[in-house]
Formats: C-alpha cells, sequence, structure tokens
C-alpha cells in the first residue's frame, strides 16, 4: 500500500491505496471533486458534509441506475458494494480527523 495525498472541494485527504488501484482511485476522487464543486456551485446545499452527502446519494443514484436487469450485476449487489465503499470512506475519514 502506498500513501498519496489528494484534494476534494479545497480539502486534503490522506488515503491509502494499492499501487494497482491508483488511477482508479484518483478517477474516483476527480468524480467526488467535481459532483461536490457542482453541488457547491449551485447554492443550494451549504455545510460540507451536506454536500459530501448529496454527492454521495446523486452518485449512488447513478449507479443504481446503471444495474441492468438480466445481467451478472443485481441492484442488491451494487448496494452491497456501494454499503462497502461508504463504510470505508467513512472510517478512513474518521482516521484522518484523528490526524488533525
Amino acid at each position: 500500500m502506498e500513501q498519496i495525498t489528494v484534494r476534494i472541494l479545497d480539502r486534503e485527504y490522506k488515503l491509502a491505496v494499492a499501487p494497482d488501484q491508483r488511477e482508479r482511485l484518483l478517477e474516483a476522487v476527480a468524480m467526488v471533486d467535481s459532483r461536490m464543486r457542482s453541488i457547491r456551485d449551485a447554492g443550494r446545499v451549504a455545510g460540507l458534509d451536506r454536500i459530501a452527502v448529496m454527492a454521495a446519494l446523486q452518485l449512488a443514484h447513478e449507479v443504481l441506475g446503471a444495474a441492468v436487469p438480466g445481467t451478472d450485476s443485481s441492484a442488491g449487489d451494487v448496494i452491497r458494494r456501494i454499503r462497502s465503499v461508504s463504510e470505508g470512506i467513512a472510517a478512513e475519514l474518521e482516521r484522518q480527523e484523528q490526524l488533525f
């Protein structure tokens, strides 16, 4: 695992990532940053935590909409993956907060 520093909505986060997953994580960071900026710039949601929740909900909604019946990916599988990623993000954010 390597440690990288990323910026999301003008805040830095240190994340651990396997070398073979680095590019995918950076794509995810760019996607989350872009979505959060879009929500912030629309001016309808205030507060970083609310912006983050709205971005997460929008992205999850898109992922669930991408699950096509009759494929290997069911809505239940997608939901389980989202929960797993969400729990990992929450744990990492909690760990990051302890550093400051």
